[in-house]
This record gives C-alpha cells, sequence and structure tokens, in this order.
C-alpha cells in the first residue's frame, strides 16, 4: 500500500478534479504491474495497471488507495475491470467519499467473490485528496492559506514594498502549490495594488511531470464586489482561465472584462463584500477540490475569523522588517487570550534560508 500510494502522488498536479490514486497487482509476493491515475478522463489507476498486467492478473491482488469505482462517469466502473480481470482479492486504503460511491464499489466485489479488506494506511491515503474528501461531504473545497513573513511577523513595510521578503528555493516552492491548486484566491485589493499573474512559472520537468503533460494552471479567483478589475490586469492575459466574482447588489457592466477573457460570476453580497462561504460553496460546485489563498492580512483575516481555512503554510524569513511593517492578519475581534485562534502546527522545515510552517486549525 505504501508503495500504491507512491505511485498515487505521481497525478500530484494533474488528476483535478478526480482524485489522486494509486494501484498495483501482486501475485505470489511479486509486482506484476502498477498504474496511477494520471489525469480526468483517462483510466483510473486500476484499468492502468490491469491493462500493464494482462493475462497475469489473474489469480493476483490489487492494492489500491482508494475505493474502486462502481459507476459510469468519464470512464467505465473500475470494479467491472477488476472482476473481470480475474483477481481474488483487493486491499482498499480508504473508502470512496463520493455518494456515487461511498462503500458500493467494495460491495460490488465481495458479491463477486473477491476477498475485500480496506483500512490500509487510512491516514495517509485520506492525506492524498483533503480536497477532493472535503468537497465531496462538504460540498466545499479544501482551502490552504499562503503568507510570506519576516521573523518579527511582517508581511510587507509600511508603504507596502514587499518584494522579496522570502528566498528564490521558497518561491520556487510557492510555485509547486499553485500546481496542485485547482485555483487560487485573491481580492481585489491585492489586484488593485500588486497586479499579480497568480500563475505557475515552473516547467514540466520542474514539476516532475511526464514527457507531453502540460503545465497545470489552475483558475485564478479575484473577490471584486464592485467589478472594479481593470480591463488590462495582467492575469486576463495569461494561460489559464480568471474568475471574477462580484456582488449581486452592483449593476454589472461585464462585457469588456468578458472580452479581455474573464468570466463573471454573481454571488450574494453588498459594495463592501461578498459571502465568503457562498464563494467556497461555488468554488465547490464547479469541482474546484483545493484553493489556495493568497491575499492581503483583511481577505486572509476574514477567511480565519469564519472558519473557512484549513491550513495555514506560512514562509518566514530569517530578518527583522521593524515596527511599522504590515501584520500577518487583521484580526480585530481578538482582544484576549481566550480569543486566541488555536493552531496545530503539522510540519516544520526548511526551504532555501526560509522556515516553511504549516499548520491546521484545532
Amino acid at each position: 500500500m505504501a508503495r500504491a500510494i507512491q505511485l498515487a502522488r505521481r497525478g500530484w498536479y494533474t488528476t483535478h478534479p478526480n482524485p489522486r490514486v494509486g494501484c498495483l497487482l501482486v501475485k505470489d509476493g511479486e509486482i506484476v504491474a502498477e498504474g496511477f491515475h494520471r489525469r480526468a478522463g483517462e483510466p483510473h489507476a486500476e484499468r492502468n495497471a490491469l491493462a500493464i498486467a494482462g493475462a497475469s492478473a489473474r489469480g493476483a491482488t490489487a492494492y489500491v488507495t482508494l475505493e474502486p469505482c462502481c459507476h459510469h462517469g468519464r470512464t467505465p466502473p473500475c470494479t467491472d475491470a477488476l472482476i473481470e480481470s480475474g483477481v481474488v482479492r483487493v486491499v482498499a486504503a480508504m473508502t470512496d467519499p463520493n455518494p456515487r460511491v461511498a462503500g458500493q464499489g467494495l460491495a460490488r466485489l465481495r458479491e463477486a467473490g473477491i476477498e475485500v479488506a480496506e483500512g490500509v494506511m487510512h491516514s495517509q491515503a485520506e492525506a492524498l485528496n483533503p480536497g477532493f474528501i472535503k468537497r465531496m461531504t462538504r460540498g466545499l473545497p479544501y482551502v490552504r492559506c499562503k503568507m510570506a513573513m519576516s521573523l518579527d511577523g511582517r508581511t510587507a513595510m509600511a508603504d507596502g514594498e514587499s518584494q522579496w521578503i522570502t528566498s528564490p528555493a521558497a518561491r520556487a516552492d510557492v510555485q509547486r502549490l499553485r500546481a496542485q491548486s485547482a485555483a487560487i484566491l485573491t481580492g481585489i485589493g491585492t489586484l488593485l495594488a500588486d497586479d499579480p499573474s497568480l500563475n505557475v512559472r515552473l516547467s514540466a520537468a520542474a514539476l516532475g511531470l511526464e514527457e507531453g503533460v502540460p503545465v497545470p494552471h489552475p483558475v485564478r479567483v479575484v473577490l471584486d464586489p464592485e467589478l472594479a478589475t481593470p480591463v488590462d490586469a495582467k492575469m486576463l492575459g495569461l494561460q489559464g482561465p480568471t474568475l471574477i466574482v462580484c456582488s449581486d447588489e452592483q449593476p454589472v457592466h461585464g462585457a469588456a472584462l468578458e472580452a479581455a477573457g474573464a468570466q463573471i460570476a454573481i454571488l450574494p453580497g453588498d459594495s463592501q463584500r461578498l459571502d465568503l462561504h457562498q464563494v467556497l460553496q461555488y468554488l465547490g460546485e464547479q469541482e474546484i477540490n483545493e484553493v489556495l489563498l493568497e491575499s492581503g492580512a483583511t481577505l486572509a483575516g476574514a477567511m480565519m475569523e469564519q472558519g473557512l481555512v484549513d491550513e495555514l503554510i506560512i514562509y518566514q524569513a530569517p530578518h527583522l522588517m521593524g515596527s511599522e511593517g504590515r501584520g500577518l492578519l487583521l484580526l480585530p475581534g481578538i482582544s484576549q487570550m481566550s480569543d486566541r485562534i488555536d493552531l496545530q502546527v503539522t510540519d516544520l522545515r526548511q526551504v532555501g534560508q526560509d522556515i516553511r510552517i504549516t499548520a491546521k486549525l484545532r
């Protein structure tokens, strides 16, 4: 199963909106075939492994990181392929949270006389697909908030200057975070102040993609209640879609932005702010599994305050920017020690000369 999880990670940047899944076939103590899911619309991990194994699959055990599907989606059911192949045992790390599967795939295998085991390396398998799991169970994407700060907790100088707080190694690491995300979320304040690209600037080779697999370009999502995005915004001329979300209380005149390449969504809100939960719910409906929040202190603080951030990823650079610098998050509601937002640090490592802190809300 550990090897199956390694295989699943080979689809780390390319499977959404599908989950990352790995599979291998073992017979008489030997691995006879390996497979993983590459991209949505292409064969699933089980079918890739079975195609390699051929007749050798008969009598084998299949190890798969996620319960095999039993429904027709973009591809036929994997349960049918496993039954027809003659495998005698299937070991699944976890059941599929998709309501269209949710245990029915394993039940179908048992009905066909195949021995089934489940729960092997369950937590490691869950870690492959936090966004898919959350979207299937709660209708919302998994949200990571990425921020960079100095050792004294500053994200910019008083005048807004912030390039570059972190090292080239940390900035390259952020590119990988972008590539694994289905969407990058920011606010109109950040767009007007910085005119960011919010694209993936690493090559396919740097991401470890197979030959011929293009670099993924997540959807850039701008929260813009009054539709103030300039038609010459840099991100509108880049590869990959840009979605601008505006308020339903504003008259919408988006023809020029649409002509410049933007997509426009109208959601509940007013001239100052949007309903952030509704925004995430909408992204979930668009089959967005993982969102990377790259914004200023106001939007990041509001998302944190409303409990909409699942994970914080903070790059801390070894320098001091002084007491006049701008803070990490705008959280005006915290006035007492008892109001603190409690976090659990799940990973701490050095990236270049910086420290990367990964923390989840408890």
